[in-house]
């Protein structure tokens, strides 16, 4: 007999004798009459006190326990409705804090693992051109100085290489602020056909090195006008246009498509390039993220562009989405909100960008 029942037992009793006494006090009753009282009172006051009470005490104290343990797992509240039960309630509360406690502490577990591995990442990524351009830059320390073209061209590498580190801090900059809500969106009715044609143009030779075809449908839309930031999404645009180019074959094809619906414009940026795995797919938005780790090193860029796209596209209150096959190529698309109609001004620039 646990506790519990034992205090019940013992409270029933003494009930009981304190009911009968009482009654036999008043010398009305007979001796049946006060037995059948003593055993009514006791077995009415065991119920309550060990059914509706103590139970439920040792339930929460047994609870409270796992929980002082960090056994979440194993308090679960399938608890029966008992109307005339005054700790149901207590234990309800105290069983549905159990979980949230415990994806709570998994929650953290995984904010420790991310920190952990966010250091490690950036603590590589700003060593890599610190320690280029400090090689180039004690190289002409030692001598090489001396030599007007050994000079001038391991000024241009630590030059590089300094550009390389002002660009990650940049990008760690925009992406903190972003996430912090400390950038501000200025909306405008932008054309995407324009912006998508003056990020081509950019990455022009990028592909031509490559020779990459790049194609855009419809060419020639007239109507592709969206509510957005125009630095913000021509980001977007370039992050993911560099990325299909980078991360296609040579002789390969990147294709930028727009489909037009009623309150929206879906955007799409297509290439017949490696794929990624379905086990990255979840992850490729992180910060510091690479698919392949030791060939995207040798390819460049931070490993933030990324997560920077994805961080403006949601504050466009839109999502970005990937879908993609190993060998077959990856396609990311987000939808934007149309313009309800664009400005003349607007229409003649495009016609001259057209």
């Amino acid at each position: 007999m646990s506790s519990s029942s034992r205090i019940a037992l013992l409270l029933a009793t003494l009930t009981a004798i304190t009911t009968m006494v009482f009654l036999s006090l008043l010398n009305t009753l007979s001796e049946y009459e006060l037995f059948m009282a003593f055993i009514l009172a006791f077995v009415s006051s065991y119920i309550f006190s060990n059914a509706l009470v103590f139970r439920e005490i040792y339930k929460i104290d047994l609870a409270l326990k796992r929980i002082k343990k960090k056994q979440f797992s194993k308090i679960k509240g399938n608890i029966t409705k008992q109307p005339f039960n005054p700790l149901q309630k207590l234990r309800q509360d105290l069983f549905s804090y159990a979980p949230k406690n415990q994806d709570e502490i998994e929650e953290l577990k995984k904010r420790e693992i991310f920190i952990k591995e966010f250091l490690a990442d950036i603590s590589h990524e700003l060593k890599t051109p610190i320690f280029a351009a400090q090689g180039f830059v004690y190289t002409l320390l030692d001598g090489a100085i001396d030599d007007e073209n050994v000079s001038r061209r391991f000024l241009k590498k630590a030059g590089k290489s300094l550009d390389a580190l002002v660009g990650l801090v940049e990008d760690l900059l925009t992406l903190s602020q972003m996430e912090h809500g400390q950038i501000t969106m200025s909306m405008e009715d932008v054309n995407m056909l324009m912006i998508t044609r003056e990020v081509i143009d950019q990455l022009e030779e990028k592909a031509a090195r490559k020779n990459i075809r790049i194609e855009v449908d419809p060419s020639d839309a007239k109507g592709l006008y969206v509510q957005a930031d125009y630095d913000k999404i021509y980001r977007v645009m370039q992050n993911l246009i560099s990325n299909a180019i980078k991360y296609t074959r040579e002789d390969g094809k990147v294709f930028v498509s727009f489909q037009e619906g009623r309150k929206k414009i879906k955007i799409t940026v297509k290439d017949n390039g490696r794929g990624i795995p379905s086990e990255d797919l979840g992850r490729i938005f992180e910060r510091f993220y690479r698919v392949e780790k030791s060939r995207s090193k040798e390819k460049g860029g931070s490993g933030l562009g990324l997560a920077i796209v994805k961080q403006i596209v949601e504050a466009h209150h839109t999502k970005i989405k990937v879908v993609s096959s190993v060998d077959q190529g990856s396609e990311f698309s987000f939808k934007l909100t149309k313009s309800i109609e664009a400005t003349p001004e607007q229409i003649t620039e495009h016609s001259e960008v057209a």
